[in-house]
């Protein structure tokens, strides 16, 4: 339980780092990004709240459809948020264009390696993957489907309001999904009671969680 806490507190830190690198290299962020600097734009709340508010307005969704709360959702809902902030403090602004490549390649990898270490700690996924999974089991539709169709409405709302969409955007979308599925399977804790229920069952290993 121990190694689990630290891997979780680990990973959510590093996935607030990671966003962190991302919005200061400046070419384009992730589609809830997007939607968080729109806002922060518009309230100037601050990255850091705005991320923890929206968290808790994407967790009401869970309501009705009935998805189920993680100790790991709710760490996840407060303190993403504020571990972005300290890295946008401690990460200069308007660099030059390569460094700003660098701070961008650094950062997918840092979330990468994050959402291994977080989802790996089998505590619960974050409210934006709870939203998906959810939907995918109410509505019975692929996972893929409901992602796109979720970071679509989210792009889109983001983008009206101002936030950065570029070149950044549409690298993540394309290489977040490889770079997570190396990284889920590296980070992910063993756990007795997963692997006897797993062999109980099927034959196959245990299934690698859904990523971010």
């Amino acid at each position: 339980m121990t190694r689990r806490l630290i891997q979780l507190f680990i990973g959510l830190f590093l996935y607030g780092l990671g966003i962190a690198l991302i919005v200061r290299g400046g070419i384009g962020v992730a589609p809830w990004d997007v939607l968080t600097q729109g806002i922060d734009k518009h309230t100037g709340l601050g990255f850091g709240l705005i991320t923890v508010l929206t968290s808790a307005v994407v967790l009401v969704f869970w309501i009705p459809i009935r998805q189920r709360l993680g100790v790991g959702t709710i760490f996840n809902a407060l303190l993403v948020g504020p571990a972005a902030d300290v890295g946008l403090h401690l990460i200069p602004a308007d660099l030059d264009l390569w460094l700003r490549i660098v701070l961008f390649a650094l950062g997918l990898m840092t979330l990468a390696i994050a959402t291994g270490l977080y989802i790996g700690a089998h505590f619960g996924p974050g409210p934006r993957d709870g939203l998906m999974t959810g939907l995918h089991r109410r509505t019975g539709w692929k996972i893929w489907v409901v992602r796109t169709l979720i970071e679509a409405i989210v792009l889109g709302i983001g983008w009206a309001l101002g936030g950065n969409v570029g070149i950044g955007t549409v690298l993540f979308a394309v290489l977040v999904g490889p770079l997570c599925n190396w990284t889920l399977p590296l980070f992910a804790i063993k756990r007795p009671e997963l692997i006897a229920r797993t062999a109980r069952t099927t034959d196959a290993p245990e299934s690698t969680p859904t990523l971010h």
